[in-house]
């Protein structure tokens, strides 16, 4: 790889019309942090830039729900997402915000350029009008019937129930946001940049010179590629955005996937004015953006395009993009609030943002979606933070304390088993260095916690407790060893665990100066070479603290999390759940009336399921045997999509015993099982609260 002398790390600007949730920090805060603190832990000439994108159709929303202005919906959810990163341990050099005057006129002098070069095509078009509100409607503030699953309130740009993208003009009776009134078409004009005309410069510079991208991000390049681009717009009609600085063109605004990347610019400005443009514009600079897979789009094809046309700026030389963090098996959702908000954790757990920042590293989604439970941040917390991490600190410095008042021992002779743990400990730092080089996060943090593994082993096996008395200079050669292991966590684990980095620093005195070369494996030696160096002649000592160095009492630098604190994020999770079911819950109306002898009809009987298996090609029905108390009966449900066979056989259900018997999949189903659907329309049994033998009426 080359060697870079400056690094411009880039995070994604989040939407300004929320806060930020634990998908946000897990897809890009967290891992851009931790590269960036590991770059500076190595001296590295770097500059971490961030900031919040304050344009766009969904802070208008939000403003026009909420009664206010859009610059109040950004100004009050600007100020919560910068302090929660702050708080978080983000350590970004400015957290910008693209309604700032620099930002605006950095935006406007990039359109402007681009303008004057020729690069844009001008197209009208036809798009959807709203008369009674006197403006042109945004695809998000158009709803109306998806034409694919008749969901009846999809978007104009998409339908959030079956995940399809839509064209406004798509929708079946489409509805004004706004007045709700049907929107008229009306033919408009907006700038548009041709990315067609930069596929050739993309497919060579990112299919041929960029296949060290992770796959996920290289695939979906290669998709949309292959799929053949097409023009995009840069302007739209909107009130709320950075004008198009072009004459006649009042009432339009810069479109927020254009002026938004541009905030990376902006941010830079901000923050060194004088020498910013070294950061973007000379080829010893290397550009990294952290983003999420929604945006890999607009950072590697779109954004790229735009400085390509542009023609002075650099590239980005990589985009570790990661896919979706889920919920309780779950995809988060704003809109739903099905997430876990990260200024509620910092109120919840408060001096616990380390453990928030480990788990989600741990679980980090880099190459697939991956799964967030509050079960497995409590195991996590409490079988590898404390028992495994803590408990070797804790045990190193209190041993230390009691044989020696705190002071580093010298050691005596080193025996094979000593060489081979301090040996250890080069190797396991070269292999973070290497992972984190490239972007592989998860796999250095869990080499990280193989080193305090190694030490936890090294400090049972070897048992100083029990031979202090009778061989006191063996002791100090293991608790000397023990040291410099607990002194490499402390540096080793500042860019994953910061805040904890700091307390373990703090508590062996270790210098500030003791940075990430201070010790290890010397440059010189190639990870190639590694091998070779497990012969004992060469040797590689990792000194790291000095006999006679004091040390400080031992703190614990984490405490175990109980049942009851989980228990109690977990009922929050399901009253928002609830709460979400009962706001959207739409009731269909009420049937046609029925007589009493109509009912009474109706031999409703209380049953138990004693065998059930999935009908072979198909999704939704399930073969069960049920006991009916009367007899034993087959019954083929459409359950199979929510429940699994093994979870239904034993359950007590109620069964209409009297329905006439139908053939479903050649299988002759006698009854009907009475089940209760809500509003994502998951089933669920009906049956009687007390155990009710089978057979009994339901009347």
């Amino acid at each position: 790889m080359k060697d870079y002398k400056r690094y411009t790390v880039t995070s994604a600007l989040p939407y300004a019309n929320g806060p930020l949730h634990i998908g946000h920090l897990a897809g890009v805060y967290i891992p851009a942090d931790i590269y960036v603190r590991y770059l500076r832990l190595r001296g590295r000439d770097v500059i971490f830039v961030g900031g919040s994108d304050e344009h766009g159709v969904p802070i208008t929303i939000k403003a026009k729900k909420e009664g206010v202005k859009p610059q109040d919906i950004v100004d009050k959810y600007h100020h919560i997402i910068k302090e929660s990163l702050k708080k978080i341990g983000i350590s970004l050099d400015i957290y910008s915000r693209t309604s700032n005057k620099t930002h605006y006129e950095t935006a406007s002098a990039f359109f402007k350029k681009l303008y004057d070069q020729g690069e844009f095509i001008e197209k009208t078009t036809e798009q959807y009008f709203d008369e009674e509100a006197g403006q042109f409607l945004a695809d998000r503030y158009i709803t109306g019937t998806c034409p694919r699953c008749s969901h009846e309130n999809a978007y104009g740009d998409q339908c959030e129930k079956c995940g399809s993208t839509l064209n406004a003009t798509d929708l079946i009776n489409p509805k004004s946001m706004l007045s709700g009134q049907t929107p008229v078409k009306r033919s408009t004009t907006h700038w548009y940049l041709p990315l067609d005309k930069y596929e050739p410069f993309l497919r060579q510079w990112i299919l041929e010179e960029h296949k060290e991208w992770k796959t996920n991000v290289y695939g979906q390049c290669k998709s949309w590629l292959d799929s053949g681009l097409q023009p995009r717009a840069v302007s739209r009609d909107l009130d709320w955005g950075i004008p198009v600085p072009v004459e006649g063109a009042g009432g339009k605004v810069l479109y927020v996937w254009f002026d938004a990347p541009i905030g990376y610019i902006s941010a830079t400005k901000e923050l060194r004015p004088d020498d910013w443009e070294k950061y973007w514009k000379d080829k010893d600079t290397r550009l990294v953006h952290f983003i999420g897979k929604d945006n890999i789009v607009f950072h590697c094809i779109v954004f790229p395009a735009m400085l390509h046309a542009e023609g002075i700026f650099i590239l980005p030389d990589n985009v570790p993009a990661n896919e979706f963090l889920n919920l309780e098996g779950e995809k988060i959702s704003t809109s739903r609030n099905w997430a876990v908000w990260l200024h509620e954790y910092l109120e919840d757990f408060p001096g616990k943002e380390d453990v928030l920042r480990y788990v989600l590293c741990a679980n980090a989604p880099e190459t697939k979606d991956n799964d967030f439970t509050w079960k497995d941040f409590q195991t996590r917390n409490n079988s590898e933070l404390v028992a495994i991490l803590g408990n070797f600190v804790n045990r190193t410095l209190v041993l230390t304390h009691n044989y020696y008042n705190g002071i580093v021992p010298k050691r005596s002779v080193i025996n094979e088993t000593d060489q081979n743990v301090m040996m250890a400990v080069g190797f396991l730092k070269r292999s973070i260095e290497d992972n984190l080089e490239n972007f592989k996060f998860r796999e250095a943090l869990r080499e990280l916690m193989n080193l305090a593994r190694q030490g936890n082993k090294y400090l049972a096996d070897q048992e100083p407790w029990k031979i202090y008395k009778s061989d006191p200079e063996r002791v100090k050669t293991i608790l000397n060893i023990s040291l410099q292991i607990t002194a490499a966590l402390a540096v080793l684990s500042e860019p994953f665990i910061p805040f904890s980095s700091v307390r373990l620093r703090n508590m062996i005195n270790l210098s500030s100066d003791i940075a990430w070369d201070s010790f290890g494996i010397p440059e010189e030696y190639k990870s190639e070479s590694i091998p070779a160096m497990i012969r004992h002649d060469n040797f590689i000592d990792c000194v790291i603290l000095h006999p006679d160095h004091p040390i400080g009492k031992a703190e614990l630098l984490f405490e175990k999390i109980e049942d009851d604190e989980i228990v109690k994020q977990i009922q929050k999770l399901e009253e928002k759940r609830n709460s979400n079911q009962i706001k959207n819950m739409k009731v269909n109306p009420q049937k046609p009336n029925i007589t009493f002898d109509d009912f009474s009809k109706m031999d409703i009987r209380t049953g138990t399921v004693l065998t059930a298996e999935k009908v072979a090609k198909t999704k939704k029905l399930m073969k069960l045997t049920i006991d009916t108390g009367i007899d034993t009966r087959t019954v083929v449900s459409g359950i199979a999509e929510y429940y699994e066979p093994e979870q239904v056989i034993g359950r007590e259900v109620s069964i209409l015993v009297n329905l006439e018997p139908r053939e479903l999949k050649g299988i002759l189903s006698q009854g009907m099982i009475l089940m209760a659907q809500d509003a994502d329309g998951r089933l669920s049994f009906v049956s009687a609260n007390d155990k009710v033998q089978n057979g009994g009426e339901i009347k």
